[in-house]
């Protein structure tokens, strides 16, 4: 009896190492950031305001859905500023090579600017459908190596960031280092962490871009209109210290 509680402990201690040993090699990249504890506020209409959009460019539901008619190229900005933050959202392309994105630490100085169709200077975190690239290339222009339909992060006018590797080939953007999203139609997860001057994005799940030395480090959330109908739906944020 004594010999065989002796091998259970021998094999429950081998088990132990062997999960710890596999839990070491497990990716730490998953973070399926649903935006759900304390601290997490749902943004809805009351939390942005127009800034060079139309009336009907930006419709909030009272269910989380934000509709995008893509008219004209404009943005929406969040009412206050923000510094540390986590921000969680889900968003689809409704047509083919759609293309939009999410301002953090947005430039006040460049939003007050815009009276007309454009958009301010940030840290962008792209949002493109997987149909843009090709009609990019079919439009006659230059080989689209510049820029990716997964999640790229970068700074926009006077913003300044280093990105993370992999990046663009001026060096300029953060390319993903996998490629995640889905096509038009379809929900893509993003979750965006920025935090003292540092931005990671994961999409789908997955971190996959990002940059450091971040500047300024602070300002408005924006959401793109950017030519093409776009939606949004749980957006959420955690202002962190």
């Amino acid at each position: 009896m004594q010999i065989r509680l002796l091998s259970l402990a021998i094999a429950a201690v081998l088990t132990t190492l062997g999960m710890t040993h596999l839990r070491a090699e497990e990716p730490v990249t998953k973070a399926f950031v649903n935006g759900e504890g304390p601290g997490w506020v749902a943004l809805g209409k009351d939390d942005f305001t127009k800034v060079n959009s139309e009336d009907d460019t930006w419709t909030f539901h009272e269910n989380g859905l934000i509709e995008c008619t893509g008219k004209p190229v404009s943005v929406t900005r969040s009412v206050k500023e923000y510094t540390n933050f986590e921000l969680v959202c889900q968003w689809r392309h409704l047509k083919n090579a759609g293309n939009s994105g999410i301002f953090v630490w947005t430039i006040p100085s460049s939003l007050e600017k815009l009276t007309g169709p454009g958009l301010p200077q940030g840290i962008e975190v792209q949002v493109l459908d997987l149909g843009y690239k090709e009609q990019y290339e079919k439009g006659g222009n230059r080989k689209a190596d510049w820029f990716t339909c997964h999640g790229d992060v970068f700074p926009v006018g006077a913003a300044k960031m280093t990105p993370f590797p992999p990046t663009a080939p001026n060096g300029a953007r953060s390319f993903p280092s996998k490629e995640l999203s889905k096509g038009t139609g379809e929900w893509n997860h993003y979750y965006v962490r920025a935090i003292n001057g540092e931005v990671r994005l994961w999409v789908n799940g997955e971190e996959v871009s990002g940059g450091t030395g971040c500047s300024p480090a602070t300002g408005f959330l924006c959401l793109e209109s950017e030519g093409s109908p776009v939606e949004f739906r749980g957006l959420k944020i955690r202002e962190l210290p």
